[in-house]
């Protein structure tokens, strides 16, 4: 892959649901997305309100206007509130779906389908109840669609797989553009060691474009 950081001087997009999505062709994307139950309503409810306060207190209406703040005060709101999120995800709420082997196999196998053909995949991490992915879109596709592919496709098999009905991914993810070499490297090393950051020994995946680094399952 040949990698192409965030240019704050080229044309990008930005669109705001509960989280800001920035959106810049032929950049790098960390993606986190997540079960549907994987952080109970009220945990998530208390994380949004703190972080709001926190916005608030230094006149930024969202999350979206954080680089109107200074590198230390966007390093503050991160440790604080987007290590805090991943900390909540490790925390293995929900039923943790994707611990079940079968299960996993089904997300994995949709994440290599379009690897070097839709977009390239860099680092990745299937863990229980959410996924990690570094990826770079093929030219004029976008993360919503390649998102879209995987979410709606691994679902299908899943609940067929599982026998159940209903949502099983949250509809909004965390996106973030890579914006240098040592972010690129700092995104590496959090999806490789996220397994043992949360404590796991099994119910995981991890893998480099199409190779498997590491993959451990429960039974």
């Amino acid at each position: 892959m040949s990698f192409k950081p965030f240019d704050p001087n080229a044309e990008t997009h930005i669109h705001r649901q509960k989280l800001p999505h920035w959106r810049q062709w032929g950049t790098t994307y960390f993606v986190t997305t997540r079960l549907a139950d994987s952080i109970p309503s009220k945990l998530a409810a208390e994380w949004q309100r703190k972080r709001d306060t926190w916005l608030q207190s230094h006149q930024l209406a969202g999350p979206d206007e954080l680089d109107h703040l200074t590198d230390e005060q966007r390093k503050a709101y991160h440790r604080e509130f987007t290590a805090k999120f991943h900390d909540l995800l490790d925390a293995g709420h929900g039923d943790c779906a994707l611990a079940m082997k079968a299960s996993a196999d089904l997300l994995v196998a949709r994440l290599l389908a379009g690897h070097n053909k839709a977009y390239h995949l860099d680092a990745w991490c299937v863990m229980p109840n959410h996924l990690h992915a570094l990826i770079e879109p093929a030219e004029k596709v976008t993360l919503g669609e390649i998102l879209r592919h995987w979410k709606g496709g691994s679902a299908h098999d899943i609940n067929q797989l599982l026998r159940r009905r209903g949502s099983l991914w949250q509809r909004e993810p965390f996106d973030h553009i890579v914006r240098s070499e040592a972010q690129l490297e700092h995104f590496r090393r959090y999806i490789s060691e996220n397994p043992a950051k949360a404590g796991l020994k099994t119910g995981f995946i991890v893998g480099f474009g199409a190779e498997l680094r590491q993959s451990s399952h429960a039974l």
